[in-house]
């Protein structure tokens, strides 16, 4: 380490990368390391620089063991918060440090327990439902045909959610692989909602509501996947039916093509409005979110499994689009999705 040739090599390593010598200075620091650590960390003590007693304690137990050892750091990018498992290692009478980003990897293993517990508390309920009916109906209820029927008719209905959600599950799966393929197909987005929002009037019907349908697009295409983009729309219409004002009106629009600024290139919105109560503004920004709701019971109670709008999300993403929710309180609901326009469309000025 103390061969001037090993300066350009280290400078060359892709990742933050520090050398303590003997003294407990920094003796070097590669470009990566004094973007992370910010100013001049050169000649400056390890600890003034570094800051963090257990980092500080795994490089003092380096230097007194000659052993390799981990430590953590961790700094803030923005609002999120950046964590480097940092490997030390002792190196001709100096220690060398480098900064490994673990932030996605320890993400995932968060995300991973955060989905099997939600899985798993989503189908608990139902199963407990269904099998304490079965008991009862065995038990006590067993000569009873008035309860018998009643609790066939729970049971039916909570299988009939586990296997929504199921359903949802694979849904989203599906989506996520095909993520970073965009679609190649020409799609008339205007006759495809007219058309699902025929599909879906018997659920209209039985929620009692109105829903409008408005065609401003003058027959604009988009590239898409027709599949994916149908069930776009039935999950908005559909959870505008759930939550929008009881025998209310639904609005589904289809709008432009104008320039968005957000997506830099031509678009056209796609827009399901209802008058429903509205949601508050700190919940917006998590509605897409898997198995995030504003009011957890009453979307049990109405059939909402929590996935529709991540579906929703991660479709928009892959056509390149973006999910646009807009809400007030007392009001109602706007959800939009921007999506570019194809190509094959004359170009806007």
């Amino acid at each position: 380490m103390n061969d001037p040739s090993a300066a350009p090599l280290i400078s060359a390593l892709p990742f933050p990368t520090l050398v303590i010598g003997a003294d407990q200075k920094i003796t070097f620091a590669n470009p990566s390391a004094v973007e992370l650590l910010g100013g001049q960390v050169v000649n400056q003590n390890f600890v003034l620089v570094l800051r963090q007693p257990g980092l500080i304690a795994a490089i003092e137990d380096t230097a007194a063991s000659l052993e390799k050892r981990v430590g953590q750091f961790a700094t803030t990018a923005g609002r999120s918060e950046v964590r480097y498992d940092v490997h030390i290692a002792p190196a001709d009478g100096n220690l060398v440090l480098t900064f490994e980003d673990t932030s996605d990897a320890k993400d995932l293993v968060s995300f991973r327990r955060d989905f099997v517990a939600n899985v798993s508390h989503e189908l608990r309920t139902p199963l407990a439902s269904v099998v304490g009916f079965i008991e009862t109906l065995r038990g006590a209820a067993k000569d009873d045909p008035a309860a018998r029927d009643r609790f066939l008719d729970i049971m039916e209905g909570e299988a009939h959610r586990m296997a929504h959600l199921v359903d949802d599950l694979l849904s989203l799966s599906r989506v996520e692989e095909s993520e970073r393929k965009r679609p190649t197909t020409v799609v008339d987005i205007a006759v495809l909602a007219n058309s699902t929002l025929k599909q879906l009037d018997p659920q209209i019907a039985a929620a009692k509501a109105t829903v409008s349908f408005e065609d401003q697009a003058q027959g604009t295409m988009v590239l898409a996947d027709e599949g994916q983009l149908r069930q776009v729309i039935s999950n908005l219409v559909e959870n505008a039916l759930r939550y929008g004002a009881k025998q209310g009106n639904i609005t589904v629009g289809v709008y432009g093509p104008a320039y968005e600024r957000r997506l830099r290139q031509n678009c056209i919105r796609l827009a399901v409005r209802d008058e429903g109560e509205g949601i508050a503004a700190h919940h917006l920004p998590r509605l897409a979110e898997r198995f995030y709701r504003v009011d957890s019971h009453r979307s049990r109670e109405v059939g909402g499994t929590g996935l529709g709008l991540a579906i929703v999300k991660h479709i928009v993403h892959r056509h390149r689009g973006h999910l646009l929710i807009e809400s007030v309180e007392g009001k109602g609901s706007t959800f939009t999705v921007i999506l570019p326009v194809s190509d094959q469309n004359p170009q806007l000025s």
